[in-house]
């Protein structure tokens, strides 16, 4: 199959583009009544938000939380930065310490922050922090209730600014519930849940804001939401780094690809959740105000996220790691980086991102074993790792990309990865064949002679590169037989995940600190207790409702060990050996966002150069950006 040349891509896109407007303005139907000089307009990944008027963010299957809620109006007790932090990738936020365990991690003390205000006046205390934790745990249809319900045996507030909690059983990473990576355990407003009759179907609107913006306005069709800063900000925990620039934040729905890179193009969308690599390289050689994390080749931000194929383990045809080894032998990871990326993805063989420090704790150390890593086809024994698949990309992208591609070893493992599985579709037969299957007339079948179907849920256009490598992988598995389909989820894959509503999906369940080594900020929540039902809504990160006794011995040693100890990378170690040799996710790259920050209005961004906090707008970790974000002119 001929490859086509990233940027040659790029010329078909700026093809389309060259008779855009670059008149700036507002994005379409926010108020014209606000100065645009005030506003930061940022992309809402989620898109248009069906019932726009929900903010309660503490149910399952919350409606949206990037709409600003969590990145504006929201606050817990800690913060850990992907990147290096305004002051360090630790943020004591509404807690004035770090975390107090006592000697047996079974007791937890908070010291909170004094002259915290909510937005209607009220003062944040202790009794809020409780309330959070008592309402979840009385609600089981309340985001957090399995995870608090399992570990909390008693929490109480001995005065206003100390929180005590006593635990069912040691965790010495039940601190993690509460810090925000990407999201947490929100401190909800106890007055106002006092009020109410059934918490679950609260609709917090208007919300009582705790963060340094209160809500606006919104569109009631879900396309945009605006929020105006408080005029008690300094009543915040956010004042602590000074005032934050813009006085009103949009979040909205730009459209489809195409037309965000018009719409900042055209100076009406200042930050771009995402776009397709090919309409990255069109903003960079179209527009002189676009910035992107790194200056050139390969732009993007790369996420502490690791995309993969996620499997619904609960489904009868994805039980057996024999048939999800067979499917993960039938990719061919070089074509999947390549339809996605156009080349700028960093692979993983490993259910670790490979971003950060994570390459040197687990990646390199673990290439040795790998390397000697054997799986029994039922008819033989293979070592299916090839180790020379991240040079094997960057071979592929040097004549198109010339010097942007480097040569040295080290820097090609730091770009593209590492290894990655070898395409055998000889040995994915063997372990078909192994489980039961069988073929008829060139096309798989299940045990039971039904066919071999694999739906593969992916985002549409709310995530091009994510719905692009499923599209690829989809053609892979057909190629070989199996009746695989693309099911696009657009605007509904959330609440589908959670379901159970799918046979595989294009997205992760492996999301790590990135500021620190620990993986308990994923980890955890693959315990066996919080596997839902057949049908039942899964709590966080789980996705696959993949259970295992070997796994849940690892997690509760984790449980007993500290934060910084280095026997929890052990244990990760550990970790990574298991889910290689079970497979119930593919792991496939780094989510290398496309992140697009016009400068015309507002300056500060976080780059490469100058990386204070992750720029991508759905981050609750992007309300640092605020406060170093000034007026361009």
């Amino acid at each position: 199959m001929r490859c086509i040349s990233p940027l040659l891509l790029a010329g078909y896109v700026l093809g389309s583009l060259l008779f855009a407007s670059v008149e700036p303005g507002h994005a379409q139907g926010i108020p014209q009544n606000i100065p645009r000089k005030d506003l930061l307009i940022l992309e809402n990944p989620e898109g248009t938000v069906k019932n726009a008027g929900w903010f309660n963010i503490w149910v399952i299957n919350a409606n949206s939380q990037s709409n600003g809620l969590q990145q504006a109006a929201l606050d817990t007790l800690w913060y850990i930065d992907p990147e290096s932090g305004l002051d360090g990738v630790w943020d004591n936020s509404l807690a004035a310490d770090k975390p107090q365990y006592n000697a047996d991690f079974t007791e937890m003390t908070v010291k909170l922050r004094s002259g915290i205000f909510w937005s209607d006046g009220v003062e944040f205390t202790a009794d809020d922090v409780v309330a959070t934790v008592t309402t979840q745990i009385k609600n089981p249809a309340m985001r957090f209730s399995a995870v608090l319900t399992s570990n909390v045996a008693s929490v109480e507030a001995p005065d206003a600014h100390t929180v005590v909690f006593k635990l069912k059983k040691p965790n010495s990473r039940f601190h993690a519930n509460f810090t925000v990576r990407w999201g947490a355990i929100w401190i909800l407003p106890k007055h106002v849940f006092d009020k109410v009759e059934d918490p679950v179907k609260f609709d917090f609107n208007k919300p009582v804001s705790l963060g340094a913006y209160v809500l606006h306005s919104y569109d009631p069709d879900g396309k945009w939401y605006i929020w105006q800063l408080r005029e008690d900000w300094q009543r915040t925990t956010l004042a602590r780094f000074g005032k934050p620039g813009p006085k009103y934040l949009a979040y909205v729905d730009p459209g489809p690809p195409d037309k965000r890179v018009i719409a900042q193009l055209n100076h009406e969308l200042d930050v771009i959740h995402d776009i397709a690599p090919e309409g990255m390289f069109a903003l960079a050689k179209q527009s002189k105000t676009t910035r992107a994390w790194f200056k050139g080749f390969p732009y993007g931000h790369p996420d502490p996220t690791l995309p993969a194929v996620i499997f619904n383990t609960q489904n009868e045809n994805f039980k057996n790691p024999d048939v999800r080894w067979a499917l993960a032998l039938l990719i061919d990871i070089k074509a999947v980086a390549m339809a996605a990326y156009r080349g700028a993805a960093t692979i993983s063989a490993i259910g670790v991102p490979p971003t950060g420090t994570h390459p040197a704790t687990y990646h390199a150390p673990m290439e040795d074993w790998l390397k000697s890593f054997e799986i029994d086809t039922g008819k033989r024994k293979i070592k299916p790792y090839d180790p020379t698949i991240g040079k094997q990309i960057a071979d592929m992208l040097r004549p198109s990309m010339g010097e942007q591609i480097p040569a040295d070893p080290a820097e090609i493992a730091k770009a593209f990865g590492r290894g990655w599985w070898k395409t055998d579709p000889v040995a994915a037969q063997e372990l078909l064949e192994k489980a039961g299957f069988s073929k008829r007339g060139g096309a798989w079948v299940t045990p039971d002679g039904k066919p071999f179907s694999v739906r593969v849920m992916v985002e549409g256009d709310l995530r091009p590169v994510m719905t692009r490598a499923g599209t690829m992988i989809v053609q892979l598995w057909k190629q070989a037989g199996i009746d695989a389909k693309i099911d696009v989820a657009q605007g509904t894959l959330p609440t589908r995940r959670a379901a159970g509503d799918f046979d595989s999906f294009i997205g992760w369940s492996v999301e790590t600190w990135g500021g620190h080594q620990d993986l308990s900020y994923f980890l955890d929540s693959w315990h066996s207790q919080f596997v839902a039902e057949p049908g039942k809504p899964q709590p966080l990160r789980n996705w696959q409702r993949w259970s295992n006794p070997a796994l849940d011995k690892i997690i509760e040693e984790i449980r007993t060990v500290g934060f910084d100890d280095q026997r929890s990378i052990e244990l990760g170690k550990d970790y990574v050996k298991l889910a290689v040799k079970e497979m119930p996710t593919i792991p496939l790259m780094a989510y290398n966002v496309f992140t697009a920050m016009d400068q015309t209005y507002w300056t500060g961004f976080p780059t490469s150069e100058n990386p204070y906090t992750n720029p991508v707008p759905n981050w609750g970790n992007s309300r640092y950006m605020f406060v170093r974000l000034k007026p361009a002119s």
